[in-house]
């Protein structure tokens, strides 16, 4: 994988969502800040393109998340200077969860994510604020993501930048070594880390990806870097079975201009 220009990088991205901002008619942004590195990340960009009274941060908690990871959310956003809210999801969640009960703890996570997207863009439309997104592409390509839940949002920074390339965008942007060293977790449960649901470490996954995303090396040629098969035929997997999550719900064709298929003008095709 190469190493990239971190600056470079910083400039680009600012870049991106200061215009994105700007060209859809809104000043301000908004970013659900888990505690953890990507949206640690995505926060610090967005304060730097917008500048910090524009750029807003929701805390939502569910009580199987760590204290940590809320204590962590708002000292960065006391370090950057920016608002930050706590809306507490327990009582909805469990609402639901009473109504409904599971001992899937999958099914739970899936909840919190999908619930604190609809806080999210709640207060985006009280604050007319368009909401950031913090999925990397290593997350996007696996699907490691929950469809309408931490996967919605207006627009992806850090949609290009792999796991590993986030971590280094991060020391670069001088995010919290509290934030930096810990284990990545989605913190949908206690203990749950992101390299234990996925199975691997995202250094692996991350040249795995590399190799066939980027180099489109083909399996055997990506095992013959060091990798086992099987891991890679499992990575491979991962990424065809979530395409539905990278698209948008497909159309069936019935008329003569279907959207998405044929009527697919640029959203400032009238200008």
């Amino acid at each position: 994988m190469i190493e990239l220009d971190y600056t470079q990088v910083e400039a680009v991205l600012v870049r991106f969502i200061r215009d994105f901002v700007h060209k859809n008619g809104f000043e301000n942004a908004i970013l659900g800040v888990s505690g953890g590195l990507d949206s640690a990340v995505a926060l610090s960009l967005t304060s730097r393109a917008l500048g910090p009274q524009h750029t807003r941060a929701l805390f939502m908690p569910y009580r199987l998340s760590s204290p940590h990871s809320l204590a962590h959310a708002q000292a960065l956003c006391e370090k950057l200077q920016i608002e930050g809210k706590t809306v507490e999801i327990t009582p909805m969640v469990d609402a639901y969860l009473k109504a409904h009960p599971t001992d899937n703890s999958v099914q739970v996570g899936n909840l919190c994510a999908r619930t604190r997207m609809t806080v999210l863009f709640d207060h985006s439309e009280r604050y007319r604020a368009l909401v950031i997104g913090t999925s990397n592409k290593s997350e996007i390509l696996i699907g490691y993501s929950t469809i309408f839940g931490d996967s919605a949002a207006a627009c992806l920074p850090l949609g290009d930048l792999y796991k590993t390339q986030v971590f280094g965008l991060a020391a670069h942007l001088d995010i919290p070594a509290q934030i930096r060293d810990k284990p990545p977790s989605a913190d949908l449960w206690d203990q749950q880390t992101d390299e234990g649901e996925i199975g691997l470490t995202y250094r692996e996954l991350d040249q795995i990806l590399y190799h066939r995303v980027e180099e489109r090396l083909r399996v055997d040629e990506v095992a013959a870097r060091g990798h086992v098969r099987e891991t890679v035929l499992r990575v491979e997997e991962m990424i065809t079975r979530s395409q539905f999550k990278r698209v948008m719900p497909p159309v069936a064709k019935l008329q003569n201009r279907a959207v998405g298929i044929d009527f697919r003008y640029l959203r400032d095709w009238k200008r």
